[in-house]
């Protein structure tokens, strides 16, 4: 259904960032130590590299070798280590119910990145924040001039948010590159972990913001002045925790784009599969339906003498729910907001305006829906002389992700036993964006009853596994080894 994307990305368009001269491919000393035994922490050479083993050349080939006589195919994360992790991590912004409250930009949102920041640096990775405070973490390879394979998502939350969505996809990258450090395994390409700015859209509109000005969706100046409902601004609010970098959004080369994820439905689990191979995301358009009729008293007003809203708003949004049906297996149609004037018990409704949400695909199957419950609600209109109007609100396209990384991420959930299956995502990621600038893959894991957006949002602790499993080996066979 989807159109895999064919983009490849031209290193030569973009310009290359030169990784550190040591310390980022295989972590501190102390890392060293643990892996081969060889260094001690009093070895530090004085100079302009403080903390240097004086035997650093002997360990770098010592890894190297250690690193070609390992299988691949059989490293596996530490499950554990990153279970802890996003244990530790929901503690910032915890809820009575279990949940987490870590809204965008806020002091919780600021311990959060503190916290991701550290333990990168912790892995032996380099930091870089660029002005709409999305941040990259980076472990070099080999060729430093190859842009580098990254994977992420975002850790702010919902009000009512849960553990996992966003905290997962950051999480399971440094756990990647934690893996790699402990093997002594160097990559060709560097490696490396993104956070987004704001992709719950909670508190800023719009959604995804970080990536979105990062791919050039929007400008930087309007996201900085988007405001919270106390009249806040992304760039003040930004400045005051702290993190607005230096670089340029979009200044930042990709190889490819990886993006682990709780599913967020119920498919996974229905079909008891442990790994969703994503296709793509389905296009989604938003509108706005008036109906306008006219109130009057619900006890005096035969029902064949009435101008009832309600009636007529009532079966237009049973016919987004049967444009869906019709249109299966990825059409969706939803109704989920509802205004009714003047909202009295025995007074006919005079004016109901309600949203419309409608998703599939691929653009041209998302549009015909559109159409015809635009059709429908004209019939609607001319039947019984009250005014419908549908306004757009926003409208975003159908997102096909490209073949190699479809394909890698397969491979790897294959080779692992991993079962599996093609899935879509009803739902937008930074992904979407990343798709628009490089090679671009998503990996689903099945949460408990399909819910997300909840304080009950849960996953099992297999499965958080399996899905770093998968990642490491998708991003290991892109960045080379």
């Amino acid at each position: 259904m989807f159109e895999r994307s064919e983009f490849a990305h031209d290193p030569a368009t973009r310009e290359q960032r030169k990784g550190p001269r040591w310390g980022t491919v295989y972590g501190s000393p102390f890392l060293c130590l643990l892996s081969f035994g060889e260094a001690k922490e009093s070895d530090s050479a004085a100079g302009p590299n403080p903390g240097l083993p004086r035997n650093h050349n002997i360990l770098r080939k010592q890894q190297m070798t250690a690193a070609t006589a390992i299988d691949i195919s059989t490293i596996r994360i530490n499950g554990d280590r990153l279970w802890a992790s996003l244990m530790e991590l929901a503690q910032i912004g915890a809820t009575q119910k279990g949940g987490v409250c870590r809204l965008t930009l806020t002091d919780l949102d600021k311990q959060g990145r503190d916290l991701i920041v550290r333990w990168a640096r912790e892995a032996g990775m380099t930091v870089t924040i660029d002005k709409i405070g999305n941040g990259f973490m980076r472990r070099a390879g080999r060729n430093n001039s190859l842009p580098p394979i990254m994977t992420g998502s975002h850790i702010d939350t919902q009000p009512t948010g849960g553990k996992f969505d966003g905290n997962y996809g950051v999480l399971a990258g440094i756990e990647v590159v934690r893996t790699l450090n402990d093997l002594g395994i160097e990559t060709e390409a560097p490696i490396e972990v993104a956070f987004w700015t704001n992709e719950e859209g909670s508190r800023f509109v719009p959604v995804m913001m970080g990536s979105g000005v990062f791919a050039k969706a929007f400008t930087l100046e309007h996201a900085y002045a988007a405001t919270d409902t106390e009249g806040k601004t992304v760039g003040a609010e930004l400045a005051r925790i702290g993190y607005v970098g230096d670089q340029e959004p979009g200044d930042h080369p990709i190889g490819a784009y990886f993006e682990t994820h709780i599913e967020q439905g119920p498919v996974l689990e229905d079909n008891d599969i442990t790994i969703g191979v994503v296709q793509g995301v389905l296009g989604i358009r938003w509108f706005d339906c008036t109906v306008t009729g006219m109130e009057a008293h619900a006890g005096p007003t035969p029902m064949a003498l009435r101008r009832d809203a309600m009636q007529v708003a009532t079966h237009i949004m049973q016919e987004t729910v049967a444009a869906a049906l019709r249109h299966a297996p990825h059409g969706r149609g939803t109704v989920g907001m509802v205004q009714v004037h003047p909202n009295s018990r025995n007074v006919i409704p005079g004016r109901v305006k309600f949203s419309i949400d409608l998703r599939n695909a691929t653009d041209a199957l998302v549009d015909q829906m559109a159409d015809e419950v635009k059709a429908f609600a004209a019939r609607k209109a001319a039947e019984t002389g009250l005014d419908v109007k549908i306004e757009m609100v926003s409208s975003y396209s159908a997102i096909g992700f490209h073949a190699d990384c479809i394909d890698a991420v397969a491979r790897a959930a294959a080779k692992l036993g991993y079962s599996n299956m093609p899935v879509v995502s009803g739902a937008g990621h930074d992904a979407v964006y990343m798709a628009k600038l490089a090679s671009s893959g998503m990996i689903f894991i099945p949460c408990k009853d399909g819910i997300s957006h909840n304080e009950i949002e849960d996953a099992k602790p297999e499965h958080i596994t399996a899905g770093c499993n998968v990642l490491l080996h998708a991003m290991l066979e892109r960045a080379g080894t």
